[in-house]
């Protein structure tokens, strides 16, 4: 027999999905046309740019500025930077993980915004069946071996990917830094608190590989909370390479994770399974970049297997159709790339 507070869970589970799909079959999530929408107007969809002749992320081709409508401009963000003003391609390039913020049952794109994972010089590279490059202690496997062949040692560049099971960052996307030659940076969730140093990594709860950073109060000037386990920062730097195994901040600013979501928003994410579901039937969940992705017999599961057992291969390529609540996506439809 079933608990009844955990049949209540399991119930208020279930209902969730259900509107889950009725929400996003509404807008046209269902199919490819559509990104979807959420709650007051606004629907979320993350992933790696795919092509241009508008904006493509996930497959959906978001129109932007004047294809949106004459004289509309699509906010479009850089590392913080507006440039709006600009091309699409010259502003974003393919590869690029970008958030874009669209409107409900349309793909029109009001904010598109691009933030590297980090960015500083090479350390050091390896090639083999993994195509490695080592920046501010953080190991970047390079999925283009033409790219991988065009790095080299101390080349100032920033990175764009996902995060693995590992801690790593896969990347399609490396480029020459767009940031001044001595203001290196790194983002990722803190780790390993209290006392005068961290953990920084790129998966949340200090999982995977992490390096170390140390600070003053200078540098956490700008949180007046100061930091907390958990928390995703940027931290900037003019160490070339960890000293001793360690990064000194100059600057720590916090900022919104790519998997943090307002409650209620119809959401689309890209990204690589880091904790694949343990096959249990009481547990129905698995972790995109550390964010917990809830399904159950009503969610679609398309591509490759195209069932739930996918959800057991870690790094898994994954797109995920949800609705955000409580920190949980309860998906309605996953996608294996």
């Amino acid at each position: 027999m079933i608990p009844a507070r955990r049949s209540i869970r399991i119930l208020a589970g279930a209902l969730l999905l259900a509107s889950v799909a009725f929400s996003l079959s509404a807008c046209g999530i269902g199919g490819t046309d559509y990104a979807g929408g959420g709650t007051g107007g606004t629907g979320i969809s993350t992933g790696a740019v795919s092509g241009f002749g508008s904006v493509v992320v996930n497959g959906v081709h978001f129109r932007t500025d004047n294809n949106v409508a004459p004289g509309f401009r699509t906010k479009k963000v850089v590392n913080g930077a507006d440039n709006s003003d600009l091309m699409d391609t010259d502003v974003f390039a393919v590869g690029m993980v970008v958030t874009v913020l669209h409107g409900t049952a349309d793909n029109d794109a009001r904010v598109i915004e691009y933030r590297d994972n980090l960015s500083g010089p090479i350390a050091a590279t390896a090639s083999g069946a993994d195509n490695v490059i080592v920046i501010l202690g953080h190991t970047i496997l390079v999925e283009n071996a033409t790219l991988f062949g065009d790095l080299r040692v101390n080349d100032v560049v920033e990175v764009s990917g996902f995060a693995d099971n590992a801690g790593r960052i896969r990347a399609d996307f490396v480029s020459p830094a767009s940031r001044p030659a001595n203001k290196f940076e790194a983002k990722g969730y803190v780790s390993g608190l209290p006392g005068n140093s961290f953990r920084l990594g790129p998966l949340p709860g200090g999982f995977g590989a992490t390096v170390a950073v140390s600070y003053d109060p200078a540098a956490i000037s700008g949180l007046p909370g100061g930091l907390e386990n958990g928390m995703y920062v940027q931290v900037f730097t003019s160490d070339r390479e960890p000293v001793g195994g360690v990064l000194t901040a100059t600057g720590i600013v916090k900022l919104a994770a790519r998997t943090e979501f307002p409650d209620g928003a119809a959401v689309d994410i890209a990204g690589l399974v880091t904790t694949p579901w343990d096959g249990s039937g009481n547990d129905l969940s698995f972790a995109v970049e550390g964010k917990r992705v809830q399904w159950n017999d009503t969610t679609e599961f398309d591509g490759g297997g195209g069932t739930q057992e996918d959800t057991r291969q870690a790094n898994r390529k994954v797109q995920v159709h949800g609705i955000e609540n409580g920190g949980v996506l309860f998906a309605a439809r996953i996608v294996f790339r």
